[in-house]
């Protein structure tokens, strides 16, 4: 079981802007989830991997990939106090869900 967070490489953001709208889109995805996948996946060591996308229509289209196929799937918006305008898009956390379910959506994209 894991959970993939795709995040936009188009920003520009700092590692560390980078980390908390990942840890963001995480959290957020995950509270979405039924208790007892919760539950499994925090036993099974809360597996997580990051990738790239281009551009904020391509996290809408693997939110919508991901909501047909009843993963959960939370969209990301940053507030916009520091380095990105209020209501900048920068994230989606999918899943947690079984480990071939992520991979046939999140298909090839690149590590980040």
């Amino acid at each position: 079981m894991k959970q993939a967070i795709l995040a936009r490489s188009d920003l520009g953001m700092t590692p560390g802007k980078l980390a908390a709208q990942v840890a963001h889109a995480s959290l957020s995805a995950y509270l979405k989830v039924d208790s007892n996948t919760q539950k499994i996946w925090r036993k099974d060591g809360q597996t997580k991997i990051v990738l790239k996308v281009s551009d904020k229509d391509a996290l809408f289209e693997f939110k919508k990939i991901a909501e047909n196929n009843r993963i959960s799937a939370s969209i990301i918006q940053d507030a916009g106090r520091t380095q990105l305008e209020p209501g900048t898009i920068t994230t989606l956390g999918i899943g947690p869900a079984e480990d071939s379910i992520i991979d046939d959506i999140i298909c090839d994209l690149p590590l980040y």
